[in-house]
């Protein structure tokens, strides 16, 4: 499990001087939940949501699979129908857990398969333009957030991201229950336990490749999709009959995969992300497929023999590599952006890391890339960011998050494929790998992807400069 947010707000009415002695870090996001809100009014009485399990489901604005612009779908590949469960309906599940005996200390914690996201940033009062209690589910690391009317068991809003323009999804939640996707239990016609060789975007010019791995124990399914850029994070579902289902919500993903198994024991079927995008996707089992090797996608362009760079830290210094901190050091130069989630795995394997492998003689560098159009905007991220997962090396903002900008950034790669990217440079200066993408724990390259790292920076660091 990992946390968004280790703050925790608390909405009794507290004496003003022992709140403004013992709670003055909360005053901040208070004020941002309010700002939010517009005019949410914190309650005097704690009402709280009932403890247990929640379901939840985001509503999906269904219309037919829209044809990429840069190609058209196979025909054949469109209405596809799923009538186990309600058409353009993402569901996910959450858990709102109550400290020990308390009534009012309690956080919620979202299920994704084996995955647990402790959420802490929540707010409950009254709207005044509505009268209703409300709450407001806070995502800061994602810039998003939920806020809902709230009455006895259910919950009704939108999920909204902030870093999109009028982007919001209808959500609803309902308490007591803790089936993801139907309550049915139609025989399986299939066990798609294993590995399937997977093509998305089929019949584009961005057709791609990736490998579905998935492991079934009766109707419940859980896995993921490998592709050469990351991973498609936790995902949970079912299978009913000859029907699959699979999504994720964390704040910043929200996928939905469907798809239907063929009388030749292949499925196919179609993946949504949010409402703004949609495309169809086919796979076969085949336990031999591979993608193509994360050090081979990105490499130093022709006339550069290293990597340099310099960009500002949140407090405004300018940092290079030729900087004396970084002189006869490996260094490790993680290319990345806060939103991202598979960035955030591979910041915290490299904390974990250096917690656990210290070392005097190793450096880490992130260049974040936000959606924030703002230094100052851009900052706040990444600040929230090191706040959250506790990250004590250096963090430069290099720009905007288009990887057209980012590449341009840095001129002596060839491109920047994917958020996100690691160059390992040995003493020298010299680029020992560049490994793109970001296969996490929800996967089963991650084991093999800690011990190459491990084996590739300990004989680095054993080299003389």
């Amino acid at each position: 499990m990992y946390y968004l947010n280790t703050k925790k707000i608390t909405l009794l009415e507290k004496n003003l001087s022992k709140f403004m002695t013992n709670y003055r870090s909360k005053i901040v996001i208070l004020f941002i939940g309010l700002a939010i809100s517009s005019c949410l009014v914190v309650q005097n009485q704690f009402l709280g949501l009932a403890p247990g399990p929640w379901r939840a489901v985001l509503k999906l604005e269904f219309v037919p699979v829209t044809p990429n612009p840069k190609g058209k779908p196979l025909p054949e590949k469109l209405n596809l129908e799923f009538e186990e469960v309600s058409k353009g309906e993402l569901p996910f599940t959450f858990e709102v857990i109550y400290k020990d005996d308390s009534k009012e200390d309690f956080h919620i914690e979202i299920i994704n398969g084996e995955e647990r996201i402790i959420v802490d940033d929540v707010i409950v009062g009254r709207d005044l333009k509505t009268a209703k209690d409300t709450i407001l589910i806070d995502f800061p690391v994602y810039d998003s957030y939920i806020k809902a009317i709230y009455e006895e068991n259910i919950m009704e809003g939108e999920w909204i991201v902030r870093n999109r323009d009028n982007y919001s999804i209808p959500f609803v939640a309902r308490h007591g229950q803790d089936h993801r996707f139907t309550t049915l239990r139609k025989e399986p016609k299939l066990d798609l336990t294993g590995k399937w060789e997977t093509t998305f975007e089929i019949g584009t010019e961005d057709e791609y490749k990736a490998i579905g791995e998935f492991q079934q124990n009766g109707n419940k399914l859980t896995g993921t999709f490998l592709t050469e850029t990351g991973d498609y994070r936790f995902l949970e579902g079912t299978v009913q009959e000859n029907k699959m289902y699979l999504s994720v919500f964390d704040g910043s993903h929200a996928f939905l995969f469907e798809a239907k198994i063929t009388e030749e024991e292949t499925l196919i079927g179609s993946f949504r992300s949010g409402t703004h995008y949609r495309t169809t996707w086919e796979a076969k089992r085949n336990p031999d497929f591979k993608l193509k090797d994360e050090g081979e996608l990105t490499f130093l362009n022709e006339g550069y023999d290293k990597v340099n760079f310099s960009f500002p830290n949140t407090k405004g210094e300018m940092v290079s590599l030729d900087d004396d901190r970084y002189q006869g050091k490996v260094k490790i130069v993680n290319i990345f952006g806060t939103w991202c989630p598979n960035c955030r795995d591979e910041a915290k394997f490299l904390k974990e890391y250096l917690d656990t492998h210290p070392n005097n003689d190793l450096e880490v560098i992130s260049l974040a890339f936000e959606k924030r159009k703002t230094e100052e905007e851009a900052f706040a991220a990444i600040e929230r960011f090191r706040t959250n997962l506790g990250v004590n090396y250096e963090i430069l903002y290099a720009g905007y998050y288009n990887k057209k900008q980012a590449a341009e950034a840095l001129p002596m790669l060839n491109h920047i494929l994917s958020y996100p990217t690691m160059i390992i440079i040995d003493k020298n200066d010299q680029v020992r790998r560049i490994h793109t993408g970001f296969s996490g724990p929800a996967t089963s390259k991650y084991a093999t992807f800690k011990e190459e790292f491990d084996t590739l920076v300990q004989e680095i660091l054993r080299e003389p400069i």
